[in-house]
Parts: C-alpha cells; structure tokens; sequence
C-alpha cells in the first residue's frame, strides 16, 4: 500500500514565494504540506518545529505557507477535521444499519480500513504524544466527542463490563497495531496490519461470546 501511494503522490512544484502540484490542486498542496509538517512534528516535537523549519523543509518562504496556513495550530486543526470527517461519514453509515453483532463486527473493519494509511499512521503517533495540545484545541474537543459517540455505537450498557471492554480495546487495537512493531525488521507491513485486524476482530467474537 504504501509503495502504491508514492506512486501516486502529487508531484509538487516549489517556488520561493508559492506552493503548487503539477496540476496546481489546492487540496494536494495542503495535503503535502500537512504531510511535512507532521514529519517534522513528529520527529522533532511539536513546540521546537517552527513555521520556518516547515517553509524551509518544503523550500518555500513562509510567506507562502502562511498563506495556506498561519500558524501551526492551523495545520493540527486541519489533520483533525479530517479525521472528524472520516468517522463522521463512518457513523453515518452505521447509524442507518441495524444494531446488529455483524454491523458492529462490520464496523470494526471499516474502522480498521479508514486508518490502514499512511497519514493517518502519522496522525495518530502525533495525536498520541500530543494529548495536551489535542485537547486545548476546537477540533480537538470534537475529536474527543466524535471516539465517545464510537465507543457509544460498540458498547452496550446491557453487557457486561468485560464485553465492553473487549469491544472498546478492539478500536485501541487498531490505533496500536500502526505503531506496535515499528523498527521489527523479521515483520512486513502486511503482516502488521493483518495480525491488528485478527485481534480485533477477535476481541469483537469474545465480546459477543463470553458474557
């Protein structure tokens, strides 16, 4: 997969006082500066990763960044109102199904399927050492509404604890699973990403088998 998505990848032109794609998309242009920013976020912390590191990493002034983002609480903003609108089509989707054991297993999956991605991988390492900053943050707050309202669809009240547990760390099995065995080189991707998928959906049986 992600050898398909460098083949895929926007090529993006740099100038001084301008940031743009071959085919001069806005949303790529943001999309690739998001993509650095979290990089450098990512390797050397939120707090010393200046607007001018980020222009200089993309080879640009910070002019230029400004103009799409001015200041870097915009760029976190934007990585999380993404996000918000990927599980907010999710729970649209399965609000309009039956509450049934297959949609919640159906679910899990589909959960599953929207963070087997690169940039989401990324997101969630940042989100993870950044919980502070997340909740100081509009879209933060959101975010944190938006996973109770995903913890709501899983877990009955009528179950035991035990069968809400297992539900919830099925959705916590995925946020780990992108991170757990990063540096393993006798492990793929794949075989990451298909033993994250078999726990859960493991935890998913058990929660609706053992009461």
């Amino acid at each position: 997969m992600e050898q398909n998505q460098a083949a895929t990848a926007p090529r993006v032109v740099r100038g001084r006082n301008r940031i743009r794609t071959s085919e001069s998309d806005a949303d790529d242009v943001r999309a690739h500066i998001q993509r650095v920013a979290l990089e450098l976020f990512i390797e050397e912390g939120y707090d010393k990763t200046s607007l001018r590191e980020i222009a200089e990493k993309l080879g640009v002034t910070k002019a230029a960044l400004y103009y799409h983002f001015p200041t870097k609480d915009d760029i976190v903003n934007s990585l999380i109102e993404h996000r918000i609108a990927a599980i907010d089509a999710l729970m649209e989707w399965a609000e309009a199904q039956p509450r049934t054991e297959q949609t919640r297993v159906e679910f899990v999956q589909r959960y599953f399927v929207l963070h087997d991605v690169a940039k989401h991988e990324h997101v969630i390492r940042f989100f993870e050492r950044n919980q502070t900053l997340i909740n100081t943050l509009p879209a933060g707050k959101l975010m944190k509404g938006q996973m109770e309202r995903v913890f709501g669809f899983l877990m009955d009240p009528a179950e035991s604890t035990v069968q809400q547990m297992r539900r919830a760390m099925a959705i916590f099995t995925i946020h780990a699973g992108h991170f757990l065995f990063r540096g393993r080189d006798d492990l793929s991707a794949q075989d990451r990403r298909d033993a994250t998928l078999v726990v859960a959906e493991d935890l998913m049986r058990l929660a609706a088998e053992q009461p």
